[in-house]
């Protein structure tokens, strides 16, 4: 493994090299099954000890109440822009979005076509740098949606948003999930793509509360239920087989080294070396206002888009990969998830200063 370079990628993202270790030898023999888990039976029981492991210990990090369902689901987050207002919001009633970034916003127009949507608050006159303090709230949401963290911009959620009493509150967590304590029994529902913080793309972890399950009509193609997924334990059909064993991997990963409270403490150490260079910084500066900062992804710039370009080219060869701003916006992207070694963060730092004592 001495050819791995530093993966700034802001998803799929770093996994932990012991967990690829423990895939590349389950890819030839599931324990002693002499099978591969890729060519394991998604019913036989080989698996299905794989996949009550994972939901266990998913259960255990995330302190998951006994009447929340623990869901894998294909499609990335972006299935469940649409199937959540599918099951969840029907026509004439209306649900609330707080629209802090890019995938808040497709999530909210995906809703359009189910239902009444109505922006909470918003982000946008300043190009999401910031998470708004207050909301607005509709008198009689179906739900409230929130994005906790913002890949694209920089931005995180300190903590859930207050909505009003009663009101089942939804978190799209793809890329902060499981990076620090989360109360699960303060949302109705949480998901999560796996490729930044749980495992590899192709599998979506749905935390949902039983009565939302329940609220799903059945008029809705079979595969679009959740209902569906919690009578046949996300195996109605062949799920992402290989993508549940790696997040299940992972998982104890996470339990080995802390738990959450460890992660918390991890990324909070990782993201400080790095804010703290761009405070400092006469030619770097970070974008996100400070009380806003991901711990997740850092986005910062020069304010020069032809240095900016330099500035990546240099880090590519000199072996930090990834480190290109998000197409919409531009500048330069640390995504330091939690598999992400903290090694990475001061040889970019120590990079980045090189780089500013030659171009500043």
């Amino acid at each position: 493994m001495t050819n791995r370079i530093f993966n700034f990628s802001a998803g799929p993202a770093t996994l932990p090299v012991e967990v690829l270790e423990e895939a590349r030898d389950a890819m030839l023999s599931l324990g002693n099954t002499g099978i591969g888990i890729l060519e394991h039976s998604h019913r036989g029981k080989a698996f299905m000890e794989v996949r009550d492991q994972t939901e266990a210990v998913i259960r255990e990090l995330g302190n998951i109440p006994s009447n929340y369902h623990v869901l894998f689901i294909q499609g990335g987050a972006s299935l469940q822009f649409a199937m959540l207002p599918m099951n969840l919001l029907k026509q004439g009633e209306t649900a609330d979005y707080l629209i802090t970034g890019s995938w808040a916003k497709l999530a909210a127009k995906e809703a359009k076509a189910f239902g009444t949507v109505h922006n909470a608050c918003s982000s946008e006159d300043r190009n999401f740098c910031y998470i708004p303090k207050t909301c607005s709230f509709s008198s009689n949401p179906a739900y409230v949606h929130y994005t906790s963290n913002n890949t694209i911009f920089g931005t995180q959620f300190v903590a859930p948003p207050t909505v009003p009493a009663g009101v089942p509150l939804i978190c799209d967590a793809s890329s902060d999930i499981f990076s620090r304590p989360i109360d699960v029994s303060q949302h109705a529902m949480i998901y999560a793509g796996a490729q930044k913080n749980l495992g590899p793309a192709g599998v979506t972890l749905v935390i949902v509360r039983d009565d939302l399950v329940q609220r799903g009509p059945d008029n809705i193609p079979t595969m679009l239920r959740y209902k569906t997924f919690s009578e046949n334990q996300s195996l109605y059909n062949t799920g992402p087989t290989f993508g549940m064993f790696l997040v299940g991997r992972v998982c104890e990963w996470i339990k080995r080294n802390g738990g959450l409270t460890a992660m918390a403490a991890r990324n909070e150490a990782k993201a400080k070396v790095l804010y703290d260079f761009l405070e400092q910084s006469k030619l770097f500066k970070a974008t996100a206002d400070r009380d806003s900062r991901s711990l997740m992804n850092v986005t910062f710039v020069t304010g020069n888009a032809e240095l900016d370009d330099k500035c990546i080219k240099e880090a590519t060869k000199a072996g930090f990969d990834g480190l290109k701003g998000h197409r919409s916006v531009g500048g330069l992207r640390a995504s330091i998830y939690n598999a992400f070694p903290p090694a990475g963060v001061d040889a970019l730092v120590q990079f980045l200063r090189e780089f500013e004592a030659k171009n500043s």
